[in-house]
Protein backbone atom coordinates (compact mmCIF):
# COMPACT_ATOMS: atom_id res chain seq x y z
CA UNK A 1 0.00 0.00 0.00
CA UNK A 2 1.51 3.47 -0.93
CA UNK A 3 2.39 5.83 1.70
CA UNK A 4 -0.28 8.64 1.89
CA UNK A 5 2.38 11.28 2.35
CA UNK A 6 3.48 10.35 -1.62
CA UNK A 7 0.19 10.09 -2.67
CA UNK A 8 0.58 14.02 -4.62
CA UNK A 9 4.28 12.89 -5.80
CA UNK A 10 2.41 10.80 -8.77
CA UNK A 11 3.95 11.37 -12.06
CA UNK A 12 2.03 13.98 -13.90
CA UNK A 13 2.80 12.47 -17.07
CA UNK A 14 0.60 9.33 -16.34
CA UNK A 15 -2.25 11.43 -15.90
CA UNK A 16 -4.44 11.82 -18.72
CA UNK A 17 -5.37 15.18 -19.97
CA UNK A 18 -8.75 15.93 -21.72
CA UNK A 19 -9.61 17.30 -24.92
CA UNK A 20 -12.68 19.81 -25.07
CA UNK A 21 -14.80 16.13 -26.80
CA UNK A 22 -13.07 14.00 -24.21
CA UNK A 23 -14.78 16.29 -21.51
CA UNK A 24 -17.92 16.63 -23.09
CA UNK A 25 -18.25 12.73 -23.57
CA UNK A 26 -17.22 12.43 -20.14
CA UNK A 27 -20.18 14.73 -18.91
CA UNK A 28 -22.29 13.23 -21.44
CA UNK A 29 -21.81 9.34 -19.60
CA UNK A 30 -22.25 10.90 -16.08
CA UNK A 31 -25.31 12.63 -17.09
CA UNK A 32 -27.28 10.01 -19.38
CA UNK A 33 -25.31 6.39 -18.37
CA UNK A 34 -24.74 7.15 -14.09
CA UNK A 35 -28.01 8.95 -14.28
CA UNK A 36 -26.12 12.14 -12.42
CA UNK A 37 -28.06 15.03 -12.41
CA UNK A 38 -26.94 18.27 -13.62
CA UNK A 39 -27.57 20.41 -9.97
CA UNK A 40 -25.87 17.32 -8.32
CA UNK A 41 -22.22 17.76 -10.71
CA UNK A 42 -22.40 21.23 -9.91
CA UNK A 43 -23.24 21.05 -6.35
CA UNK A 44 -20.09 18.24 -6.25
CA UNK A 45 -17.82 20.43 -8.00
CA UNK A 46 -18.59 23.48 -6.44
CA UNK A 47 -18.14 21.98 -2.85
CA UNK A 48 -14.75 20.01 -4.24
CA UNK A 49 -13.66 23.34 -5.54
CA UNK A 50 -14.18 25.65 -2.30
CA UNK A 51 -12.05 22.56 -0.58
CA UNK A 52 -9.46 23.37 -2.32
CA UNK A 53 -9.71 27.46 -1.62
CA UNK A 54 -9.43 26.23 1.76
CA UNK A 55 -6.22 24.65 1.05
CA UNK A 56 -4.25 26.59 -0.57
CA UNK A 57 -5.75 29.67 1.45
CA UNK A 58 -6.39 28.46 4.87
CA UNK A 59 -8.04 31.12 6.68
CA UNK A 60 -4.95 31.45 9.45
CA UNK A 61 -2.62 32.14 6.32
CA UNK A 62 -4.73 34.79 4.89
CA UNK A 63 -2.56 38.53 4.86
CA UNK A 64 -5.85 40.17 5.76
CA UNK A 65 -8.18 40.36 8.88
CA UNK A 66 -11.44 39.94 7.23
CA UNK A 67 -11.36 36.58 5.42
CA UNK A 68 -12.75 38.31 2.06
CA UNK A 69 -13.08 36.27 -1.44
CA UNK A 70 -14.35 37.64 -4.60
CA UNK A 71 -15.99 35.16 -6.76
CA UNK A 72 -16.72 36.45 -10.09
CA UNK A 73 -19.18 34.32 -12.31
CA UNK A 74 -20.14 33.73 -15.57
CA UNK A 75 -23.41 32.67 -17.49
CA UNK A 76 -22.65 29.19 -17.85
CA UNK A 77 -22.05 26.25 -16.07
CA UNK A 78 -18.54 27.52 -14.45
CA UNK A 79 -20.58 30.49 -13.21
CA UNK A 80 -23.08 28.22 -11.36
CA UNK A 81 -20.48 26.22 -9.85
CA UNK A 82 -18.90 29.66 -8.34
CA UNK A 83 -21.89 30.20 -6.78
CA UNK A 84 -21.77 26.68 -5.15
CA UNK A 85 -18.53 27.51 -4.44
CA UNK A 86 -19.26 30.76 -2.35
CA UNK A 87 -22.05 29.38 -0.43
CA UNK A 88 -19.70 26.53 1.19
CA UNK A 89 -16.96 28.54 1.46
CA UNK A 90 -19.52 31.14 3.63
CA UNK A 91 -20.13 27.75 5.41
CA UNK A 92 -15.97 27.22 6.12
CA UNK A 93 -16.64 31.12 7.57
CA UNK A 94 -14.33 32.85 4.31
CA UNK A 95 -16.35 36.18 3.85
CA UNK A 96 -17.24 35.68 -0.02
CA UNK A 97 -18.90 38.40 -2.39
CA UNK A 98 -19.83 37.35 -5.49
CA UNK A 99 -20.06 39.42 -9.10
CA UNK A 100 -22.42 37.80 -10.91
CA UNK A 101 -23.58 40.57 -14.22
CA UNK A 102 -25.55 38.35 -16.16
CA UNK A 103 -27.44 35.92 -14.47
CA UNK A 104 -29.01 32.71 -16.04
CA UNK A 105 -32.25 32.58 -16.72
CA UNK A 106 -31.84 29.01 -15.86
CA UNK A 107 -33.99 27.65 -12.97
CA UNK A 108 -31.38 26.02 -11.61
CA UNK A 109 -29.02 28.40 -12.18
CA UNK A 110 -31.75 30.61 -10.65
CA UNK A 111 -31.47 28.29 -7.46
CA UNK A 112 -27.96 28.95 -6.43
CA UNK A 113 -28.15 32.64 -6.87
CA UNK A 114 -30.94 31.95 -4.26
CA UNK A 115 -29.18 30.38 -1.67
CA UNK A 116 -26.37 32.31 -1.79
CA UNK A 117 -29.02 35.46 -1.35
CA UNK A 118 -30.23 33.37 1.85
CA UNK A 119 -27.31 33.06 2.99
CA UNK A 120 -26.66 36.75 3.12
CA UNK A 121 -23.56 36.82 0.44
CA UNK A 122 -23.57 39.95 -0.97
CA UNK A 123 -23.53 40.54 -4.54
CA UNK A 124 -21.77 43.35 -6.62
CA UNK A 125 -23.37 45.58 -8.76
CA UNK A 126 -20.44 46.82 -10.30
CA UNK A 127 -16.94 45.58 -10.88
CA UNK A 128 -14.15 48.06 -9.74
CA UNK A 129 -12.40 49.28 -12.95
CA UNK A 130 -10.03 50.61 -10.10
CA UNK A 131 -7.42 47.47 -9.84
CA UNK A 132 -6.41 48.88 -6.06
CA UNK A 133 -9.69 48.62 -4.82
CA UNK A 134 -9.88 44.96 -5.63
CA UNK A 135 -6.59 44.47 -4.28
CA UNK A 136 -7.50 46.45 -1.23
CA UNK A 137 -10.57 44.95 -0.26
CA UNK A 138 -9.72 40.88 -1.12
CA UNK A 139 -7.44 37.90 -0.35
CA UNK A 140 -8.55 36.28 -3.29
CA UNK A 141 -10.24 36.07 -6.31
CA UNK A 142 -12.04 32.99 -7.62
CA UNK A 143 -12.45 33.10 -11.52
CA UNK A 144 -15.85 30.95 -12.08
CA UNK A 145 -16.19 32.89 -15.71
CA UNK A 146 -15.50 30.83 -18.55
CA UNK A 147 -15.65 27.14 -19.00
CA UNK A 148 -14.72 24.31 -21.54
CA UNK A 149 -17.37 25.64 -23.56
CA UNK A 150 -15.94 29.04 -24.15
CA UNK A 151 -14.16 29.85 -27.64
CA UNK A 152 -11.15 33.01 -26.50
CA UNK A 153 -11.97 34.93 -29.66
CA UNK A 154 -15.52 34.65 -29.42
CA UNK A 155 -15.69 36.64 -25.85
CA UNK A 156 -17.93 39.47 -25.63
CA UNK A 157 -18.64 42.19 -23.08
CA UNK A 158 -18.66 42.70 -20.03
CA UNK A 159 -16.52 39.56 -19.81
CA UNK A 160 -14.01 41.08 -22.12
CA UNK A 161 -13.57 44.11 -19.49
CA UNK A 162 -13.69 41.92 -16.33
CA UNK A 163 -10.46 39.92 -18.10
CA UNK A 164 -8.48 43.13 -18.60
CA UNK A 165 -8.93 44.13 -15.28
CA UNK A 166 -8.66 40.80 -13.37
CA UNK A 167 -5.37 40.55 -15.18
CA UNK A 168 -4.21 43.77 -13.47
CA UNK A 169 -4.65 42.26 -9.73
CA UNK A 170 -2.07 41.79 -7.43
CA UNK A 171 -3.50 39.43 -5.38
CA UNK A 172 -3.85 35.73 -6.52
CA UNK A 173 -6.39 34.12 -8.39
CA UNK A 174 -7.96 30.84 -8.41
CA UNK A 175 -8.97 29.62 -11.89
CA UNK A 176 -12.02 26.71 -11.86
CA UNK A 177 -11.44 24.05 -14.54
CA UNK A 178 -10.01 26.25 -17.14
CA UNK A 179 -8.27 29.61 -16.80
CA UNK A 180 -10.83 32.49 -18.73
CA UNK A 181 -9.89 33.40 -21.59
CA UNK A 182 -7.86 30.16 -22.45
CA UNK A 183 -8.91 27.60 -25.38
CA UNK A 184 -9.55 24.08 -23.62
CA UNK A 185 -6.29 22.50 -25.84
CA UNK A 186 -4.01 25.51 -26.76
CA UNK A 187 -4.30 27.09 -23.42
CA UNK A 188 -3.78 31.21 -24.07
CA UNK A 189 -1.05 33.89 -23.25
CA UNK A 190 -3.86 36.52 -23.49
CA UNK A 191 -6.32 34.74 -20.70
CA UNK A 192 -5.58 35.03 -17.02
CA UNK A 193 -2.80 33.84 -14.99
CA UNK A 194 -4.37 31.95 -12.15
CA UNK A 195 -1.94 31.00 -8.94
CA UNK A 196 -4.04 28.27 -8.22
CA UNK A 197 -6.06 25.72 -10.80
CA UNK A 198 -8.94 23.06 -9.75
CA UNK A 199 -9.81 20.41 -12.83
CA UNK A 200 -13.28 19.44 -12.37
CA UNK A 201 -13.03 15.58 -12.85
CA UNK A 202 -9.33 15.44 -14.77
CA UNK A 203 -7.38 17.61 -16.00
CA UNK A 204 -8.23 19.39 -19.85
CA UNK A 205 -4.94 19.62 -22.25
CA UNK A 206 -4.84 23.21 -21.46
CA UNK A 207 -3.97 22.32 -18.27
CA UNK A 208 -0.44 21.01 -18.91
CA UNK A 209 0.32 24.58 -19.68
CA UNK A 210 -0.41 25.77 -16.19
CA UNK A 211 2.69 27.27 -14.59
CA UNK A 212 0.74 28.64 -11.17
CA UNK A 213 0.89 27.61 -7.60
CA UNK A 214 -1.11 24.27 -7.14
CA UNK A 215 -2.83 22.50 -9.32
CA UNK A 216 -6.14 20.63 -7.69
CA UNK A 217 -7.76 17.57 -9.31
CA UNK A 218 -11.67 17.44 -8.28
CA UNK A 219 -12.09 13.94 -9.27
CA UNK A 220 -12.54 11.41 -6.67
CA UNK A 221 -16.30 11.32 -7.16
CA UNK A 222 -16.15 10.21 -10.64
CA UNK A 223 -16.89 6.02 -10.97
CA UNK A 224 -14.25 3.73 -11.11
CA UNK A 225 -15.63 2.38 -14.74
CA UNK A 226 -15.62 5.97 -15.88
CA UNK A 227 -12.31 6.60 -15.20
CA UNK A 228 -11.54 3.26 -16.86
CA UNK A 229 -12.76 3.88 -20.02
CA UNK A 230 -11.10 7.01 -20.71
CA UNK A 231 -8.10 5.77 -18.82
CA UNK A 232 -7.52 8.72 -16.31
CA UNK A 233 -5.17 7.12 -14.32
CA UNK A 234 -5.94 10.01 -12.25
CA UNK A 235 -4.09 10.08 -8.83
CA UNK A 236 -4.69 8.21 -5.06
CA UNK A 237 -6.77 10.76 -3.04
CA UNK A 238 -5.48 10.74 0.46
CA UNK A 239 -7.83 9.50 3.24
CA UNK A 240 -11.31 11.05 2.61
CA UNK A 241 -10.34 13.81 0.79
CA UNK A 242 -12.41 14.79 -2.82
CA UNK A 243 -9.28 16.69 -4.16
CA UNK A 244 -5.60 16.44 -4.25
CA UNK A 245 -2.70 18.44 -5.08
CA UNK A 246 -0.61 17.23 -8.07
Amino acid sequence: MSCPGNLSEQPLAQLRYLSREEAEALEKELLEDYRFGWQQLIEIWGHACALAVTKAFPLAALPRKQPTVLVVCGPEKNGAIGLVCARHLRVFEYEPTIFYPKRSPTPVYQDFTTQCEKMDIPFLSYLPTEVQLINDAYNVVIDAILGVDAEPEQVKEPYTGILATLKQIRIPIVSLDVPSGWDVEAGSSEGLSPDVLVSLAAPKLCAARFLGRLHFVAGRFLPYDVQKKFELNLPEYPGTECVVSL
